[in-house]
């Protein structure tokens, strides 16, 4: 099955919430998307746990596992801090192409016809006018959110947010805004305009089949099948060209930030799950960085009467 690109996006980043594959055989001590870092220099654990963007809420809860982990840290790190509203407000700033491109710019008039009429029947919260000026994978992840499979759609990060807020846990981010928003000016624009034609045109023609998609991808992740979240990864050839941009360039800088965060505290580190596996991935990094990496049991539902 070949995924979308903006599919794997979607699926994968904080923004549009990755997947790259890992190097331990799967089974019940190694499908897990909640990991413990000691040894080296710590004198206290950091745990980092592996989310996926957007999620129906009936198929997510917070482990056991991880509440207790945010519970007893000092810090939760999200990919960006959402929590900050001033940060949060900036980022509408760097939404927009630069050089005040707009769609119109960047395809026919025909393919740019055809992307105007489809949100004019297919509404969302921002008019065409300023989404014209964004960039165009972010036009296509509200495409992806209109199929998404049921209406109480949730963000994991959000979770994450409630529960070490519940816990008086401060919240902070690993990447601006800016930063993770400009990501997005070094994949070719008229690239972008193009895939967003694509998926324009498999809606229209019902050969889309996003919403079957959106569920493989969510039993992979609701069974933390990182291997398996990578096997569907690859499949999308566009995402390989830019996989430097949009992961593992990223995982190195984070890796760095981390060996300077984590000493004398305990943190929690919540990212979008494909960041977490592979040669490249945050974990192996960390293990070649010299620190101990250790799968945690992370039951996603949880079990009535159950305690850690």
């Amino acid at each position: 099955m070949k995924k979308s690109f903006w599919l794997t996006l979607f699926a994968a980043c904080g923004l549009l919430a990755n997947s790259f594959a890992q190097n331990t055989s799967s089974g019940p001590d190694t499908n897990t998307l909640l990991w413990r870092v000691s040894g080296k220099n710590l004198s206290k654990p950091t745990y980092i746990f592996g989310t996926m963007h957007m999620i129906c809420a009936s198929d997510i809860e917070l482990s056991d596992s991880l509440k207790k982990a945010i519970r007893n840290s000092d810090n939760v790190y999200l990919e960006l801090d959402m929590d900050n509203m001033w940060e949060m407000f900036g980022a509408m700033m760097n939404m927009n192409m630069k050089g005040d491109t707009t769609l119109s710019d960047l395809l026919s008039p025909e393919d740019y016809k055809k992307v105007k009429d489809f949100f004019k029947e297919h509404s969302t919260m921002v008019p065409f006018a300023f989404m014209e000026k964004f960039k165009p994978m972010l036009v296509g992840s509200l495409i992806m959110e209109q199929a998404a499979p049921c209406d109480n759609m949730v963000v994991m990060e959000k979770l994450v947010m409630d529960e070490a807020n519940k816990n008086n846990v401060d919240i902070k981010g690993l990447e601006t805004f800016k930063y993770q928003l400009g990501i997005f000016d070094k994949i070719p624009y008229k690239l972008q305009a193009q895939q967003l034609v694509k998926m324009v045109d498999d809606a229209d023609s019902g050969k889309g089949n996003e919403v079957n998609d959106i569920k493989i991808l969510t039993d992979a992740y609701r069974n933390q099948e990182l291997a398996k979240l990578d096997e569907l990864t690859k499949e999308d050839p566009t995402i390989g060209g830019f996989a430097d941009i949009l992961l593992y360039d990223r995982n190195a800088n984070w890796v760095k930030k981390l060996q300077q965060l984590m000493p004398g505290n305990s943190l929690v580190i919540a990212v979008g799950a494909g960041h977490l596996p592979g040669k490249k991935g945050v974990l192996n990094l960390l293990r070649e960085a010299g620190y101990k990496v250790e799968p945690v049991k992370n039951e996603m539902i949880k079990k009535k009467g159950k305690e850690i």
